[in-house]
This record gives structure tokens, sequence and C-alpha cells, in this order.
């Protein structure tokens, strides 16, 4: 045997693995973060055991500018990952066939100067954004009728995605991926010029490293079931990621979990695609203490807010029928109410706890945390007076304090301890409600 042929015998070590890479990415390019550094090192990694994943995640490399190793990244990317095929613009009938050739081995899509297919100024490009969404998930086909042959045609989509772009990707794109947010090199910071001709054997040298460790761990990795920081869409997009991590061993596992809420915890506080959810928790805030607030009040207090998009929503701002729309898919529905300065349509309280639960929770106290016992205080406003707009059912000053009801969530301001009352349901058939 050679000592070619018993080196490549040679069990890999996949912690030293994957510290190469790290170590090899610092040499060319500055991320963020650690964390940053951790998701790009595991997806690529995750590129060479494709067969055993049921989600295929995606990675978005995004930069508010040029000149921030967006495109010097992904070069790393292509250099290390399995089957890379790079692109600057692709149509969809272009990424599906290169799927289809060998649906069982897809490549590594690798889509550079994304922003002048998905930017502002290049349209919406929805066959190719639902390509990209669908092929998140094993078993999404895409159906194409056959003039031809008359019959049905099933294409793969399957297959690992990367994104590099100025400027946000699609928010289905994001909401699937890992998003690595790079940014310019400060003065002082330095990195080794990439050249593909002298350079690119040592990515290579690494990429099969990565190939012969991996596709020796498929089943293994096909049955992992890793523990996950993270719920939903995010676990399923960085379960790989994790389970690459765990086989590796070392400090990977931690770091990867971590990696994983961190990036996550970005992606959502910086997200500003989701208008709806955004609107929910700005009238959260503009409801202050208020049990029910008329439309207009509401309109008003929104638009104030320098930061947010409501001023700018249009040319007169956000609108009544605007923002009723986008509350109606959350079952929220404005009202006639008899306020004190008379009968206007408006908005109740109660009629968006559910929406704010389940979309926006507010934060709970940290574990260990000192939580304040509240006394019980009775009601400031009677079931048969009408409170002044902006100031029903507030507490004095001195008695609000946040409080747990018994279920440790957090509780209304100035309420006991105890079980939460559940709402009556809000009758349509009597228009002429009033605050009580």
């Amino acid at each position: 045997m050679t000592d070619d042929n018993r080196d490549q015998a040679e069990p890999v070590d996949g912690a030293e693995l994957l510290d190469d890479m790290a170590a090899t990415i610092t040499r060319y390019v500055i991320l963020p973060s650690t964390s940053a550094l951790t998701a790009v090192v595991l997806w690529t990694a995750a590129t060479h055991a494709i067969p055993a994943w049921n989600c295929a995640p995606r990675l978005v490399i995004r930069a508010p500018e040029r000149r921030c190793g967006k495109s010097r990244l992904l070069d790393m990317v292509e250099g290390m990952s399995h089957r890379p095929l790079m692109t600057v613009n692709a149509s969809p009938s272009a990424v599906y066939r290169s799927i289809g050739v060998a649906p069982s081995d897809p490549p590594t899509l690798l889509i550079d100067e994304a922003d002048t297919i998905f930017g502002p100024k290049a349209g919406d490009n929805e066959d190719l954004r639902g390509l990209l969404n669908a092929g998140h998930q094993r078993g999404r086909p895409a159906l194409r009728y056959d003039a031809s042959s008359k019959s049905v045609e099933k294409i793969a989509t399957f297959a690992m995605a990367a994104l590099a772009g100025i400027g946000a990707m699609p928010d289905t794109i994001e909401d699937r991926a890992a998003v690595i947010r790079m940014r310019r090199r400060a003065p002082g910071e330095k990195v080794a010029p990439y050249r593909v001709g002298r350079d690119g054997p040592e990515l290579d040298e690494l990429r099969q490293r990565l190939n012969q460790w991996l596709t020796g761990h498929v089943k293994e990795l096909r049955n992992a079931t890793p523990d996950m920081p993270l719920e939903d869409r995010a676990a399923d997009t960085w379960e790989p990621m994790i389970a690459i991590a765990d086989l590796a061993g070392g400090q990977w596992p931690r770091a990867a979990r971590k990696a994983a809420v961190a990036l996550t915890s970005d992606r959502d506080a910086g997200d500003e695609s989701s208008i709806p959810t955004r609107l929910l928790a700005d009238c959260r805030t503009a409801f202050q203490d208020a049990d029910a607030l008329p439309t207009q009040l509401l309109l008003e207090r929104l638009r104030s807010d320098a930061e947010g998009p409501w001023a700018s929503m249009g040319a007169a701002g956000l609108t009544a029928m605007k923002m009723g729309n986008l509350l109606r898919d959350f079952e929220i529905r404005s009202d006639t109410i008899r306020f004190p300065t008379g009968q206007a349509k408006g908005y109740y309280r109660s009629d968006f706890a559910d929406a704010w639960n389940r979309y926006c929770p507010e934060s709970k106290p940290a574990a260990g945390e000192a939580v304040p016992a509240v006394p019980a205080v009775t009601s400031q406003v009677s079931p048969e007076e009408a409170s002044a707009v902006g100031t029903a059912q507030a507490v004095p000053t001195n008695q609000a304090s946040l409080t747990l009801t018994c279920e440790n969530e957090a509780g209304t301001a100035g309420t006991p301890w105890g079980p939460r009352p559940v709402p009556p349901l809000a009758d349509d058939a009597h228009p002429n409600r009033e605050i009580a």
C-alpha cells in the first residue's frame, strides 16, 4: 500500500477538520462574529451529507454596501462545498435542470449578486423564489406539464443553496437560512489576498477530507436526533448543522448551538419584512393602558413613531383600511364603540390579546430574577362607568408592577397573582359595544 493510499484510509478527525476550515476562512475573510464563522463552516460541511437531510438549509450572506467581503466568503464556500454550482444569474428552468440531472446527488447552488435577482429593481422573480423555498424540504417537487408527451413531469428541487448580495433577501428565503451579515473591514483589519490558482488547491484538499469524513457517516447522520435549542422552521434549518457539530465533537456542539440561537435572534430582531407582525407589536405600544381606542387615535399614535414605517406608508401614511386589512389575518376587526366623547369606530385591547401572545409575546423575567409581590387591588373603573380614552382601568403608579399568573406567564400590571380570566368573545351581532 502506498503512502497516499495509507493516508486515505486513515480516519478523519472531524473536530480538527472543522478547525482547519475555520482557520482557512479567517485567513481570507473577516466575519462579523464567531457565530457567523461557525455557521459558515457547518453549513459548508453539511453539503457533503445531503442524502442524510430532510431539510436543506439556506445560507444567506448579505451586506449593506459593496466591499464587505460577501463574494470572497462565497468563494470560500465554493472551494470547500460538495459539487458547487456558482452563478451570478440563473433562470428557474436552468436551476431545475441542474438539480434534476442527479436528484439523489444534487449540486450545491451558489448565487452571487443575488440582489440583482431579488432586489427592488429586479422584480419578484416568484418562480426562482418558489424553487428555493420548495427546495428547502425533501419531497417537494415542481410539477410541469409536458405538451409533447401529454404528461405531468415531476422536477426535483431539493438542494443546498447559498446566496450573497447587498441588502436583505426575500423574507421567505431568510426564514429558511442561516443569515450572515457582513461588514466592511475596519482600519487595521487585514486579510490575505485569495487567488484561485494559488490558494484553490488548499480548499480542494479540505473539500476532499470533508467528503471522506461525511460520506462514511451518512446513515448515522440520517438517524441523528440532536438536542435543538430552537423550534419549528428554525430547528429544521439548523438541525443538519448541529448534527454535523455533534458528530465532530470537541468544542463544536456547544459552538453550533450558541451560533444557532445568536444568528436566529439577530435575524428576528432585524426583520423588518413582516409588516403585519410589526403592526401588532406597535399597536401594543400605542394602546398604552387603554381598554379601547378610536381607530383615528390609534393611527395617529402609530404614525407619530419616528422609527416606524407607518408615516411613510403611502401618501398619507397608514390608513384605516390598510390597517384593517393587515389585522384581519389575525382575526382582529374594528368595532363601533361608545367612547366618552361619542360613538366611533375603534379597536378593543382584548381583541389583540391572543395575537400578541402568539406572534409577539412580551419578554418574561429571566430565570432567577426577583419578581415583586403585588397585593390584590380593586378595579379602578366600575362597570357602569366609561373611562377616558387612554386611562381605562389604569392602576395607580404606586401599585403598578409586573406580576405572574399561576401559569408562570407575565400578568397585567396591578393584578393579583392568580388565573387570568378569559375575556368574553366579541359578539359581532351587537356592534354598539361600550367600554367598561
